[in-house]
């Protein structure tokens, strides 16, 4: 998969830094290093549809006003931490931009329809069999 040029959108683009948890000693509590990336998905130059699709695929991530927020936390540095971020939406904006094929209604043939009848005739056959009649109880 091929990434996506952020350039043209960086005036969508706001980064925050806060301080991460987890591993870094002392330095964690020192350094703001993690990165919260906020994506505004409708002041960006994506074509409408292109935006819809995207903000499908961001899912939770997607706030009501059409901002997408992702957190990266995963390396010790600030630019390590940034470029995930931007690797992540990189990413997202690629799979947006592909058109899902439209699904194409079709009905099961003869064949399989007399196949699939007669397979539920034999098991209610031998369910049948299984149960009690009444000359037993």
């Amino acid at each position: 998969m091929t990434s996506y040029d952020l350039a043209q959108e960086a005036h969508a683009i706001d980064e925050r830094f806060v301080r991460a948890s987890g591993p870094g000693g002392q330095n964690v509590n020192k350094v703001s290093s993690a990165v919260e990336l906020r994506f505004d998905v409708r002041a960006s130059t994506l074509p409408r549809t292109v935006q819809d699709r995207l903000l499908k695929l961001a899912g939770h991530r997607a706030t009501s006003d059409a901002v997408i927020i992702i957190d990266s936390r995963e390396h010790r540095t600030q630019a390590g931490n940034r470029d995930a971020a931007r690797e992540r939406l990189s990413t997202l904006i690629v799979l947006a931009h592909k058109v899902p094929k439209k699904r194409r209604a079709t009905k099961p043939k003869p064949a399989a329809r007399e196949a699939r009848l007669t397979t539920k005739h034999r098991r209610s056959t031998v369910k049948a069999a299984r149960r009690r009649s009444r000359d037993e109880e």
